[in-house]
């Protein structure tokens, strides 16, 4: 009884967990599956009997198609770029000395503690045609008139990076952290190159925290509502700005619950399929 009572201890103390967690996320996610095949009436509005017109409406119109591709480049473009700017700086900031390695990564993640919607407001601002920007590359010559940068897909994308970096950076710092120096002064003292210490010993442990920031930051940069709505405004509209005109421009819930699901089935997919090539690839290189 006692061993039984033990082997279900682990199950019974994460149940709490579980029920808050299927209240949240899964029992909403559910609501949300059940509405995209409720059938759905210009004149009435949502009307019995279950259709998959929409998400044939979402898979077969050639509209939706330019914004799932946009997205997804938004998307990646950002992970790539935050890749190139948060790996870097988590390995300068993990070889500072106290105190200013706790200040500098204090700056980094200070955005944090800033709403995304006044970040992106503050970006909008700088991006105008009479923004800051501009009128310094005026001063300076550099610009022989504004450059377009607000409701343009790079500006999202910059914008987008100034959210989603501090992520990349505590993803890769947590995994240096695991990095012993007496194993890099140890490789130093055999002669060992510092590529051949880069790419033996700090390459494989950073791997996992790029895979997982990379993750993080693409799932923030497919789903994110606010800094494309500000950013790019109507003209530039990504899924899930798409999804807010459906749920309340038109008011086609159905059809906006439709649009919502493709979104997550298209970032899951892509997000375990790069994992999985990525682990799979890294488990070779280790060895």
């Amino acid at each position: 009884m006692a061993d039984a009572t033990r082997r279900r201890a682990p199950y019974l103390l994460s149940l709490p967990a579980l029920l808050i967690f299927a209240a949240l996320l899964l029992v909403p996610l559910a609501m949300i599956v059940g509405l995209s095949f409720q059938a759905y009436d210009l004149n009435t509005g949502r009307i019995e009997g279950l259709t998959l017109g929409n998400y044939a409406d979402t898979l077969g119109d050639s509209y939706y198609h330019g914004i799932f591709l946009r997205t997804l480049g938004i998307a990646l473009a950002t992970t790539l770029v935050c890749i190139l700017i948060g790996a870097p700086e988590a390995y300068f900031l993990s070889r500072m000395k106290a105190p200013w390695r706790s200040i500098f990564l204090i700056v980094t993640l200070s955005p944090l503690l800033i709403s995304v919607v006044v970040r992106t407001l503050g970006w909008a601002l700088l991006f105008g045609r009479n923004g800051v920007i501009n009128q310094v590359l005026a001063a300076l010559g550099l610009a022989s008139g504004p450059i377009p940068m607000l409701y343009t897909v790079h500006g999202v994308i910059i914008a987008l990076v100034h959210v989603a970096v501090p992520f990349m950076v505590i993803s890769v710092w947590a995994s240096l952290q695991r990095l012993d120096p007496r194993v890099i002064r140890a490789a130093q003292s055999l002669g060992a190159s510092e590529f051949t210490i880069f790419r033996r010993i700090v390459l494989p442990q950073v791997a996992p925290g790029i895979l997982s920031g990379s993750l993080i930051v693409f799932a923030l940069a497919a789903s994110a509502f606010a800094t494309p709505a500000i950013i790019g405004g109507r003209q530039l509209k990504v899924v899930a700005t798409a999804t807010y005109d459906e749920f309340l421009g038109t008011l086609n819930w159905p059809l906006g619950a439709a649009v919502a699901v493709v979104l997550l089935i298209v970032n899951a997919t892509i997000m375990l399929t790069y994992n999985r090539i990525v682990e799979r690839r890294y488990s070779r290189f280790a060895q």
